[in-house]
């Protein structure tokens, strides 16, 4: 009965060391990054994504996003907005909440996707019908090569997501 029970409880002990080492996101390829931004206007802003690495590959071949199609704009799950306030991007209106990030890249000109499913894993579940809001910016040549996907925000309200030799901004009030 006793290797029964010694039995069990290593198996049980196991699992719980599995499941915890699962769990510890940073160990990913593609480890998560947070901006966390106070605007001028007060509204608070926080972006959780992951950071994909180009790794010698071609953005837009080899690698998302690809042209005219919808990426979760970084790697792993969908990447997400929450602002406190309500705010207007890009003379859009995005009411206060959390969203999934979403762009689709055509050229120098990309679409930025604020989608109301935001708890789901890369782009699988997504569905235009819910989004809350699109803006079309431009994009342009980075002065440096981000080799690893990143966005930065500014209490300016510019957001600019930078990843290889592409630098696309956009700007929430």
């Amino acid at each position: 009965m006793k290797k029964i029970f010694a039995s069990i409880f290593a198996c049980s002990a196991l699992l719980v060391a599995i499941s915890c080492q699962a769990q510890d996101k940073s160990k990913r390829p593609s480890p998560p990054a947070t901006v966390t931004q106070t605007l001028e206007s007060g509204a608070v802003i926080n972006i959780n994504y992951s950071q994909p690495s180009v790794k010698g590959r071609t953005i837009g071949k080899d690698l998302e996003p690809m042209a005219g199609k919808v990426w979760r704009t970084g790697a792993n799950e969908a990447t997400v907005f929450e602002t406190s306030k309500d705010l207007a991007v890009e003379g859009g209106t995005l009411p206060a909440g959390k969203y999934g990030l979403f762009t689709i890249m055509n050229d120098n000109e990309w679409t930025i996707i604020f989608n109301k499913t935001w708890d789901q894993w890369g782009a699988m579940k997504y569905n235009e019908a819910d989004d809350v809001l699109r803006v079309k910016v431009k994009s342009k040549k980075a002065k440096t090569f981000a080799e690893k996907f990143s966005i930065t925000a500014d209490a300016n309200g510019l957001i600019t997501l930078w990843w290889g030799d592409n630098q696309v901004a956009f700007n929430v009030k």
